[in-house]
């Protein structure tokens, strides 16, 4: 690997960053930290699906559906990174199961895992914004703080995976609460002090010194999310704030108890296709 594929960050600045920049940089990044990411969090992420840092899991949400219901569904999962939650539904006796995310290190580890657990899990490289999937081949499709956080618009995001989803199907994603984009990303009273516009949606960039980016993440309004989903034709059937529970005292990098139990750290939006 060169300086030049992985370039140090230099700078950090907020600006527009359009597709091919963004997956560029998100490519780069996870492909880059993969290993120390799955070195990090995988004990937290294993034999579970969580969908964010208060420790909501499915087992007691059900936002995915009734486990007795989506037995025989075909799921896919977008910004699987190690596809901890596709081996999760697998566990639960989901056959059919896809994991796609734009890094290769992130999938190689899913192989690992695979190899590990003796739970395959079907793995492709490929980004949100053009699933490589033909219309109506899934009954969910699902994704926590997976492919969403990273996409520059929201609608073209949303729209892909109505697009893949058959009529009646599911899509349920969860990403950083919105209103953490006031908010510094620091887990001590700093993060509590708001100092970034929430209507401004030019993207957060992390770049080296000849101005490309190495990271960039992106932000949508409650009110942007809710605007995607309905223009994909979806019905928005439950958004979610989870609470930080008393019994949670972990940090993890800017969502702690201390911010948690002040603001919401997460949103959960699940939607639903019409059957017609």
């Amino acid at each position: 690997m060169t300086d030049d594929l992985y370039p140090e960050v230099a700078h950090i600045t907020w600006r527009p960053a359009g597709p091919e920049e963004s997956t560029r940089a998100s490519r780069i990044w996870w492909e880059r930290s993969a290993d120390e990411y799955q070195a990090e969090h995988g004990d937290d992420l294993r034999g579970a699906y969580v969908w964010g840092p208060e420790g909501l899991d499915e087992t007691r949400a059900r936002l995915l559906g009734d486990p007795a219901s989506i037995t025989n569904a075909r799921a896919l999962e977008v910004g699987c990174g190690a596809a901890w939650c596709s081996r999760w539904l697998r566990q639960q006796g989901v056959s059919r199961v896809v994991g796609i995310d734009l890094a290769l290190g992130q999938l190689r580890h899913s192989r690992r895992i695979d190899e590990e657990e003796g739970v395959d899990v079907a793995v492709a490289q490929a980004d949100a914004l053009r699933l490589p999937f033909a219309d109506a081949a899934f009954d969910l499709v699902h994704s926590a703080y997976g492919g969403f956080p990273f996409v520059p618009d929201a609608g073209v995001a949303v729209a892909e995976s109505a697009r893949v989803l058959r009529p009646g199907g599911r899509l349920v994603f969860s990403v950083p609460h919105p209103i953490r984009w006031c908010f510094p990303d620091e887990p001590d009273e700093r993060g509590l002090v708001a100092n970034h516009p929430y209507f401004d949606r030019a993207a957060y960039v992390e770049q080296d010194a000849r101005g490309r980016a190495c990271y960039v993440e992106h932000h949508h309004t409650i009110g942007d999310w809710v605007r995607a989903i309905a223009g994909a034709g979806l019905r928005l059937r439950d958004l979610v704030e989870p609470e930080w529970p008393e019994e949670n005292e972990r940090v993890w990098d800017g969502w702690s108890p201390l911010r948690g139990r002040i603001i919401p750290g997460t949103a959960i939006f699940a939607a639903e296709k019409d059957s017609a």
